[in-house]
């Protein structure tokens, strides 16, 4: 599978903060605050984001055992403070090709975030039955679901927005991604299980004063047309060049589409 930078991911983590749906999150507090003490599974943690937005609501004491592929970025989530009663444990493991050794027989909660969009419906099936096993409840929080709102408005916006949307459907290292349909099809399976699902939107609402993290978004998007080879290198250029300067200039803004979901097995909640 493919993966990210901790610089990418401590400048995205305050966004992603603000971003998460507070009703989904109260969903999962409210499901395990009957549990003296719990384990969760997080998936593709990175540097422990999902852990530091999850353990300071949850009451029970936890145990966290925290997979990726990549071990600096587990050896940055190993080293991070932890809250009282949370203990953590971290398992370099290529989920793209081994989920089932991530999990282990006591697990309460799954948890993961901007995963479900990166990875195959085959995949998607394989935690959703892996965690129906255990009785697991799911959360995934922050999953693309294709909107895009920039502003000031550009005539390639929508043509480069198409192109991304086409490029999150390939193959991220766990088949032909899901991409922007992530999570209604998460959301049908999990019901096809009979698990109980809450959803919401979690958007990111990026104002010009993120200048770098627009400045990297705008980049990551033209870099993603680029490898598509749907557009011309030089029209692509040009929309880059125009949409930096707007953000240099302090008159960008843009919204980007997220979905939050919690699934639990209606028989427990």
């Amino acid at each position: 599978m493919s993966g990210f930078t901790a610089d990418w991911l401590a400048l995205r983590e305050p966004h992603d903060l603000r971003a998460r749906n507070s009703l989904v999150l109260q969903g999962v507090v409210a499901a395990l605050a009957h549990k003296g003490s719990i384990d969760v599974l997080d998936l593709a943690c990175g540097t422990g984001s999902t852990l530091r937005a999850v353990a300071p609501q949850v009451k029970s004491k936890q145990r966290w055992r925290l997979i990726d592929h990549d071990v600096a970025l587990l050896a940055h989530a190993a080293a991070m403070p932890l809250p009282r009663e949370v203990t953590v444990t971290t398992f370099p493991i290529d989920l793209s090709g081994n989920l089932e050794a991530a999990f282990n027989d006591a697990i309460d909660l799954v948890t993961t975030s901007a995963l479900l969009d990166l990875v195959s419906e085959a995949w998607l099936d394989e935690l959703a039955r892996e965690a129906a096993r255990r009785a697991a409840s799911v959360y995934a929080a922050l999953s693309y679901d294709g909107l895009v709102e920039i502003s000031p408005v550009h005539s390639m916006d929508a043509t480069v927005v198409a192109a991304v949307n086409l490029h999150q459907r390939r193959d991220k290292g766990f088949g032909p991604a899901l991409g922007p349909d992530a999570a209604n099809v998460a959301i049908a399976r999990f019901e096809s299980l009979s698990y109980s699902v809450v959803k919401g939107r979690s958007d990111w609402t990026i104002g010009p004063q993120d200048r770098q993290f627009q400045t990297e978004i705008l980049s990551g998007w033209a870099s993603a047309v680029c490898e598509l080879g749907t557009l011309s290198s030089v029209d692509i250029d040009e929309w880059l060049r125009w949409r930096a300067d707007a953000v240099a200039a302090g008159h960008s803004s843009i919204r980007v589409g997220h979905v939050d979901i919690f699934a639990g097995p209606t028989a427990i909640r």
